[in-house]
């Protein structure tokens, strides 16, 4: 009979931690339950980046459970130790911030993370950008484009680090969505992205 590495323990037990943590949240625009979405990002990693460093891949499994649980930074060393924390905290927002100013910051920080939390992200924003192309959660169709350019900023700053990862990008850039029997590119054609993006920013300030 075979049997499991250590490893493959280890990230049972962060799973099944994070989806302690996710128990009550649902994913906003099919209500799935969301640690769907932390268990994807791990499994973008694996699977299409090719990532098999354990602790990269328990931070995207956790990635979300300081920003948006009652974990805390104290709970996850305990826990999974000091690195995996830090990854963690690298790509953990600040949710006192209003929502334009958090991602701002996260165009101004993403070329000074560290690999780990940079492939984290990465791996995150394709996730996101995958389901809203699927589900969009009753947005307007500017604001779905006003997302996909500002993840595009942001991921524009990470890439060069997974092959893997910039081919989805690179694909995912030319998608498209349809919106009320309309179809749109999901990055505007024939305008100033930087002023569209700023457009986007006061959009989110009202949020």
């Amino acid at each position: 009979m075979n049997s499991i590495g250590q490893d493959a323990i280890v990230l049972l037990e962060t799973a099944e931690y994070a989806a302690i943590q996710h128990r009550h949240q649902q994913r906003k625009g099919d209500k799935s339950s969301y640690i769907i979405h932390p268990l994807g990002v791990a499994s973008i990693l694996l699977h299409e980046a090719n990532v098999k460093d354990l602790q990269t891949l328990q931070a995207a499994i956790l990635h979300d459970t300081i920003e948006d649980t009652s974990s805390t930074e104290k709970d996850l060393e305990e826990r999974f130790g000091r690195e995996v924390t830090n990854i963690v905290l690298e790509v953990t927002d600040n949710k006192s911030e209003t929502a334009d100013q958090r991602k701002r910051h996260q165009v101004e920080k993403a070329a000074h993370k560290t690999e780990k939390a940079k492939l984290v992200k990465m791996a995150d924003k394709l996730y996101n950008l995958r389901d809203l192309l699927k589900n969009s959660p009753g947005w307007e169709a500017e604001r779905v484009q006003g997302y996909f350019v500002w993840a595009k900023k942001v991921v524009d700053q990470m890439r060069g680090l997974n092959q893997q990862l910039d081919q989805q990008f690179d694909s995912i850039w030319k998608s498209e969505f349809t919106m009320n029997g309309k179809t749109y590119p999901s990055i505007p054609q024939n305008v100033d992205l930087e002023t569209f993006l700023e457009n986007y920013y006061q959009l989110m300030a009202k949020k």
